[in-house]
């Protein structure tokens, strides 16, 4: 079902997509030529195309299909809001862990530090945080909250809808990053965590192609944020010359965007829709709860992840005394298993994040050339 050779545990980078995505994005490209790429035939195609996208990415989320924004990337949300939110002089914002964070919810608002104050919350050794020290940081000047839901580094899923009902009671708009958890936490109801912008990409755990992202931003916050770029699609002039906005999801998407990888997008969200939420992050769970059984066995091993399975990602960061990360992967990538090196603030260390298509058998070869070391 899926495309790869190798024993492939990097999916919270970018995952292997299913070979019946990598059909679909070959007849669409047959399909646009065939019809004429600008005629009225493949206008109506393409209007098809983004209505069954944004269906499927909204059923996922369970959100409007129209508060759905195809981008690029994570970071294209990311700085949607950050150079779209008007913030006074005198305004902070609040982030999650600085340095412990995602550089791309990490280097936008830093850049905002320039000129408002950046707030950022102290975190435990998985990246978390309390409501205590939350509350600490918030107050009348506060004008955003951005967090990221499930971490990179140590896999933490943050409780963001407990968070959502404080930012909420304190009318604190807030921002998700949740390129870690859409696709892989089971059965969610992200719009039901209050967040009023979030960002998640194709790419990782919905198996889609690269090139492909989607920011999601509620109804009712849309004028919280001005478009940063402005073309022909979300724009038009009133009878006297003057710059209004269209509506969702038209005022944030100025410009073609990746039609082949839109194709990709619906055809893999729609084929693990079908496999399941839930029946994705059981298998998953159980390959990461394996891998660290196993990997107990050495005595120079040290998990860093959140001991409570509820309370994490399939993410495993890891690291084997007096052994180099770096040269861990490389070895490791010569032998056919593709893992990853990462950092918990400074300190460098080693990765895996299991997907659906991954077997127990490969944990166990993983596992074994570990031993060997």
């Amino acid at each position: 079902e899926f495309q790869t050779d190798k024993i492939y545990l990097n999916n919270a980078s970018v995952s292997v997509m299913p070979k019946v995505s990598i059909e679909a994005m070959k007849q669409f490209l047959i399909d646009y030529s065939e019809m004429g790429p600008d005629s009225p035939e493949s206008e109506i195609f393409i209007k098809e195309l983004w209505e069954k996208t944004r269906k499927a990415v909204s059923k996922v989320v369970k959100c409007h299909p129209d508060e759905i924004i195809i981008t690029q990337s994570v970071t294209d949300g990311v700085n949607n809001v950050a150079n779209g939110m008007n913030f006074e002089n005198d305004s902070n914002i609040i982030i999650r862990g600085g340095e412990h964070e995602h550089h791309a919810n990490y280097f936008p608002w830093l850049k905002l530090g320039k000129r408002i104050d950046v707030r950022s919350l102290p975190v435990d050794e998985n990246g978390g945080f309390t409501d205590l020290d939350l509350k600490k940081l918030l107050d009348k000047k506060t004008k955003l909250v951005a967090l990221s839901h499930g971490l990179y580094n140590s896999g933490l899923i943050l409780p963001v809808k407990e968070i959502g009902k404080e930012l909420q009671k304190e009318n604190v708009p807030y921002f998700l990053d949740t390129a870690q958890t859409v696709g892989c936490i089971g059965e969610f109801d992200f719009a039901d965590t209050g967040c009023d912008f979030m960002s998640f990409n194709g790419s990782k755990w919905l198996c889609g192609p690269m090139g492909t992202g989607v920011f999601y931003c509620k109804r009712e916050s849309s004028d919280l944020l001005e478009p940063s770029s402005i073309g022909g699609e979300t724009a038009e002039t009133n009878e006297n010359g003057e710059l209004t906005y269209k509506e969702l999801p038209d005022r944030f998407q100025a410009g073609f965007r990746n039609y082949v990888g839109l194709a990709g997008m619906e055809s893999s969200v729609t084929f693990l829709q079908n496999l399941g939420w839930n029946n994705i992050r059981n298998h998953i769970i159980s390959l990461s709860n394996l891998f660290i059984d196993e990997i107990g066995k050495i005595p120079e091993s040290k998990v860093f992840c959140p001991e409570d399975e509820s309370e994490r990602t399939s993410i495993v960061s890891f690291e084997i005394e007096k052994h180099d990360p770096e040269k861990i992967v490389s070895e490791l990538a010569q032998k056919g298993i593709i893992i990853a090196k990462r950092e918990i603030y400074e300190k460098p260390v080693l990765r895996i994040s299991p997907h659906i298509y991954n077997t127990k058998d490969e944990i166990l070869s993983l596992t074994e050339e570990l031993k060997k070391l």
